[in-house]
């Protein structure tokens, strides 16, 4: 066993031009979201590739010009060996025409011994090794005792959860490994939901009645939507500093779980007082907490504010969490994902990764989110490993190392390799 695999991971140094073409291919398919619905010449790309070798295909639409890709290899002793998900996202980050890249980003260039162009680190980078360890190990004739699943997925880019759809329609495995931008660190990661709050009157005013509703004797019970959308806005800024003091997790600063006021929306017309304020936020928080137990305890903190309030107590603000994309309700989740390092296939990963690196795994925490948290969600344990270092993700000239990408495919053919050689019994 170790020979064949040997031979395989020299493959990959010695074919690194077809690596380093096949990531270029894939930058050339315009995916970025938004604007989206412009995934299916991608995903038919990498539908054909899985099958041709051997992959049974499964490609649905989750949106019109955005289907999912997921390809299955079957295993030989399916009932006795692990199975493995490799999980990517096809969709880029947008591009606006005001960035200066030295080269149209969505035709690659090699400079410097990386690979430019949108979607280098994010994610296609991990995309192409991932595909062409697949590749390395069908032309070799190797036929894995477990389960392989391959899922190319839409709209992470924008919270539209392509992972969630896979899980919903049925994609299991004994562990899953998204090939995200890492570094080549062995990460979980917090989470992030977004919330409407809104602030409503039951009334409308003239905006000539404002002294008679906010000085003495006046006598008019009423009040701006905006003006108090502040004392909501102070209300989170409480809590959000509570939190910095009392919540913590290894590896992330203190008070990375946040509560930003992104956008406000509010008011109709200069001769109106404000009836109505929305507040949009987004939350950030830890591995070891989930989007439901944040959303209540900033509902619970709020509304307790609310009831000290005359007004707002007759008036209470509405919450609205999540979404399932930035683009069609604005809205997203990502659940949080934490890593057990004791379990067996993260044991395997970081074998592979120091077997080829000769260097420590390091087992850590994503400062961003990805769409790990979805495995997490639905019981099914994961990890994110992939090339790239997040400064270059979204970045003008985004760009991976050849030599990390090298590093990286040869790492996940191992992975691969070795994981679903193992028997369920281990």
């Amino acid at each position: 066993m170790e020979n064949k695999l040997q031979y395989l991971i020299n493959q990959v140094e010695g074919r690194q031009d077809e690596l380093i073409q096949l990531l270029k291919h894939l930058i050339r398919f315009k995916t970025p979201a938004p604007p989206a619905r412009n995934t299916e010449e991608a995903q038919q790309f990498i539908a054909s590739f899985l099958e041709e070798k051997g992959f049974a295909i499964d490609k649905w639409d989750i949106y019109p010009g955005d289907p999912n890709v997921v390809g299955v290899l079957k295993g030989i002793h399916s009932n006795d060996y692990k199975s493995l998900i490799i999980n990517g996202h096809i969709d880029v980050a947008e591009v606006s025409e005001e960035e200066e890249w030295i080269a149209d980003p969505f035709t690659p260039i090699v400079q410097e011994g990386s690979v430019i162009g949108r979607g280098a680190a994010d994610m296609k980078g991990g995309l192409a090794g991932a595909l062409f360890a697949t590749q390395l190990l069908h032309e070799a004739g190797i036929q894995l005792p477990g389960d392989l699943i391959f899922q190319s997925v839409i709209g992470e880019e924008v919270g539209e959860a392509g992972t969630l759809e896979c899980c919903k329609r049925g994609y299991t495995a004994d562990f899953a490994v998204v090939v995200d931008t890492s570094d080549l660190e062995i990460r979980g990661q917090g989470g992030v939901i977004t919330g409407w709050i809104t602030i409503k009157s039951k009334k409308t005013f003239h905006d000539a009645t404002r002294r008679e509703m906010i000085h003495a004797g006046g006598k008019l019970f009423g009040a701006s939507a905006i003006e108090k959308m502040m004392k909501i806005m102070q209300g989170l800024q409480e809590l959000e500093r509570y939190w910095a003091v009392m919540k913590s997790y290894r590896g992330y600063q203190p008070g990375t779980n946040t509560i930003n006021p992104a956008v406000i929306e509010g008011g109709r017309h200069a001769a109106f007082i404000a009836d109505e304020c929305r507040l949009w936020i987004t939350v950030h928080f830890y591995p070891d907490e989930t989007y439901e137990q944040v959303s209540k305890e900033i509902e619970e903190h709020i509304l307790s504010i609310a009831q000290a309030d005359p007004w707002l107590r007759e008036n209470p603000p509405i919450f609205e969490w999540g979404g399932s994309s930035m683009i069609e309700d604005r809205g997203e989740i990502f659940p949080s994902l934490e890593v057990d390092a004791e379990h067996p296939a993260v044991h395997t990963l970081m074998l592979a990764h120091e077997s080829i690196l000769k260097d420590n795994a390091v087992v850590g925490v994503s400062p961003s989110v990805t769409d790990g948290g979805w495995f997490g969600e639905t019981g099914i344990p994961a990890a994110i490993y992939g090339p790239g270092k997040l400064h270059q993700a979204h970045a003008v000239n985004e760009q991976v190392s050849i030599e990390q990408l090298i590093k990286y495919t040869k790492v996940i053919l191992t992975f691969i390799y070795k994981w679903c050689h193992s028997k369920n019994s281990q």
